[in-house]
């Protein structure tokens, strides 16, 4: 069983920036793709960006450009550095993990999950 916690959430005000950390209880990004998940209570959660084996990434339309999905190189830890943050961006963000060379951002792909680090964002 894997073990995946998160770390980095808080509350900023608008256009700021927080990094969310992610650690594994073993070192499984060699084998794992990764993603970073968002969910608001009442609604689904959505997919954030994914990390595949071989470092491709993908983005949702509505953080391209403002958060980057990455990992250490042992990888060890993987991190989402959220720019520019706005108000909608406010939820509780969770990492996943599947032993699959390539995910994607459909929360179905993955079976481990992490049990979150909430992001506020005031205007």
């Amino acid at each position: 069983q894997v073990h995946l916690v998160e770390s980095g959430g808080g509350s900023v005000q608008a256009g700021g920036s927080l990094r969310l950390s992610c650690a594994a209880s073993e070192a499984i990004y060699g084998d794992y793709c990764m993603g970073w998940f968002r969910q608001i209570p009442g609604k689904e959660r959505e997919g954030v960006a994914s990390i595949d084996v071989d470092g491709s990434t993908t983005y949702a339309d509505s953080v391209k450009g403002r958060f980057t999905i990455s990992q250490e190189p042992d990888g060890s830890t993987l991190y989402l550095q959220m720019n520019s943050l706005q108000p909608e961006d406010t939820a509780m963000y969770y990492c996943a993990g599947a032993r699959f060379y390539r995910c994607g951002l459909s929360d179905g792909q993955y079976p481990y999950w992490g049990q979150g680090t909430q992001v506020t964002v005031s205007s």
